[in-house]
């Protein structure tokens, strides 16, 4: 009888420390309540036959010739499989049904969770024995090398190591990693949706990458000692960068370093209000200074700041669309998203998708 496996992996919001991860600072997501699910089964021979409930589309190729396909979801499959084969481990050929309640391009990291879903089914179907780190890593490789987006680990470690009802403070540089209990009281984790993902995401999320590693090298030149804008501070970009793009972004950076290890303080005192204003000040300066927001976000985070009931809501994830997260008293939520919602197609005639987030568990088998 061929070996049968469901396995679901969740998407992943993240509360502060938005493009820290690659620069090896300080991340603060969390696994949420929405998932890629995946059924999967080996087979004798080394054919991958895949199928996706969502776009019913099939895709099939071999264990020997992994290329990238036309799709692109199948791409996350596959990539986690060349991973596996460089790393030493070697799968046979398995068919898989892919389907989920993620909302794609709502920067939930709907990628993130099909890599480790597939890992994590790959991992139990063969009886690799990999740890849950191990597979993080090499998911991350998967989404750098093979579908070649130059991510950092924060979206796979979230989907993979999540815990309900807390949040994780990730150190990007050593993967150190600690729980933190969120306690929102009567305050919800609400999503606000764009619905729109404009072209510059990925191609503006490598340039990001370069600037930031540019204005690296502009301070090693004096302190060699900084490896990466994590051992940077403030004093050090402003001595050392001239170029105004450059300067901007690192300034960013430095200063969300700062305020996530200041907000986990407030998540410790419960002090959600402070969080909140700290979730303003990182849209501000994602807006103005990283230059990865848009007018969408733009318009629904003032939106929000004109609501007393919200404590706090920025931009969440690359960019350029997706959604704004916000902390909503669980109250109000229904007349305020009405009059967001509104006051959005009025202005951007588009509609607005809510969505309210609870924090659960990482990538798990699902029990017949």
């Amino acid at each position: 009888m061929q070996k049968h496996i469901k396995v679901k992996s969740p998407g992943r919001i993240n509360l502060i420390g938005e493009h820290t991860d690659y620069n090896n600072g300080f991340v603060l997501p969390a696994a949420i309540d929405k998932y890629i699910y995946i059924d999967a089964s080996l087979r004798n021979d080394d054919v991958i036959e895949l199928f996706s409930v969502d776009n019913n589309q099939s895709y099939t190729t071999t264990t020997n010739t992994l290329l990238k396909s036309s799709m692109h979801w199948p791409d996350y499959v596959l990539g986690v499989v060349n991973e596996l084969q460089k790393a030493g481990y070697i799968t046979k050929g398995f068919n898989a049904s892919i389907h989920g309640d993620i909302p794609i391009g709502a920067g939930l990291s709907s990628s993130a969770a099909l890599e480790c879903a597939t890992i994590f089914a790959l991992n139990e179907l063969n009886e690799f024995g990999i740890d849950r780190i191990t597979m993080v890593k090499l998911c991350q490789k998967a989404e750098n090398n093979f579908v070649g987006l130059q991510c950092g680990i924060m979206d796979m470690f979230a989907s993979m190591m999540g815990k309900a009802n807390h949040v994780i403070r990730l150190d990007c540089r050593s993967l150190e990693y600690e729980y933190f209990p969120l306690q929102l009281n009567d305050y919800k984790i609400v999503l606000l949706d764009t619905q729109v993902k404009h072209s510059l995401a990925s191609s503006e999320y490598n340039t990001r990458r370069k600037e930031c590693n540019e204005g690296v090298a502009l301070i090693q030149q004096k302190h060699n000692e900084v490896k990466s804008l994590r051992e940077a501070n403030i004093e050090m970009v402003h001595e050392c960068i001239e170029n105004g793009n450059v300067k901007n972004r690192c300034t960013f950076i430095v200063e969300e370093k700062k305020r996530l290890l200041n907000g986990c303080i407030d998540l410790q005192n419960a002090n959600v209000q402070a969080f909140g204003k700290k979730m303003y000040a990182t849209h501000t300066g994602l807006s103005e200074l990283y230059k990865v927001s848009c007018n969408e976000l733009d318009f629904l985070v003032n939106e929000c700041s004109k609501e007393e009931k919200i404590l706090g809501a920025r931009m969440m994830g690359g960019g350029f669309g997706g959604c704004v997260i916000s902390l909503m008293h669980q109250d109000f939520i229904e007349p305020i998203t009405q009059k967001i919602a509104t006051a959005y197609k009025e202005q951007m005639q588009k509609n607005l998708k809510v969505y309210i987030a609870t924090i659960g568990d990482g990538t798990s088998v699902i029990k017949e």
